[in-house]
């Protein structure tokens, strides 16, 4: 039986750790015979290391390629025999269609062309990852008659109310944030609390939906296809 071992950032918050076992109880409904094993990077338990097992599969339950994808998990996984790491989620069109679908659930219209998005990403020190992230803007905004769709990241002083600004100048007459996040959690809870005091709408996070489920397995099956390394 292959292992899948659910790599999540860990928080303070107990709805972000509730998410990603969610996410693993979808995946072992999905794909029985799997072993799916949660685990965390930090904060929570079970630790990373404690939930290895030779052979297994460490697949990031993460939007960005950034420290933990880069530099931690590799990390705390040298050395295990056999263990390999699958990439991050990243901005895959899946997450994307459930983002989306996170706006129609909250009541927006992609017809409406006085609604500006801000679509909100944690952020990170990793200038590539933050490039990345900003793709998602234009890809969700396909097909859509918003007065404009950008990108700020929650943990950049200013960027949300930069950004806000940047739409309303498009000519948005109506804001709503699309939270770039897997769970709710202090971060999300911190740009709500924005929102609330510059009267913007906020739907939310991706959550342990489905496709956040299937893209959890295709990472896994494409680093399950590939040798491992001499």
């Amino acid at each position: 039986m292959s292992t899948l071992v659910l790599a999540a950032h860990g928080s303070a918050d107990p709805r972000s750790a509730a998410n990603a076992r969610a996410v693993a109880h979808r995946l072992r409904l999905m794909r029985p015979r799997l072993d799916v094993r949660v685990a965390f990077c930090e904060l929570n338990t079970p630790r990373l290391v404690d939930a290895l097992t030779p052979g297994a599969i460490v697949t990031p339950f993460l939007l960005a390629d950034a420290y933990h994808a880069r530099s931690d998990i590799p990390r705390q996984i040298a050395g295990f025999a056999g263990v390999r790491q699958a990439d991050v989620l990243g901005e895959d069109h899946r997450l994307v269609a459930v983002l989306r679908e996170r706006l129609c659930g909250a009541g927006f219209s992609p017809l409406d062309p006085e609604l500006g998005v801000l679509v909100v990403a944690i952020g990170s020190s990793h200038a590539a990852a933050n490039a990345r992230t900003a793709s998602v803007a234009p890809r969700l905004a396909a097909g859509a008659r918003w007065a404009g769709v950008t990108t700020a990241f929650a943990t950049m002083p200013g960027s949300l109310a930069e950004a806000a600004q940047q739409l309303r100048r498009r000519g948005a007459r109506r804001l709503v944030i699309a939270p770039w996040f897997l769970a709710p959690g202090r971060i999300t809870d911190r740009v709500h609390n924005y929102a609330t005091a510059a009267g913007i709408a906020m739907a939310a996070p991706l959550g342990a939906h489905r496709l956040v489920a299937e893209t959890v397995l295709d990472r896994f099956d494409e680093a399950l296809v590939e040798p491992i390394a001499a």
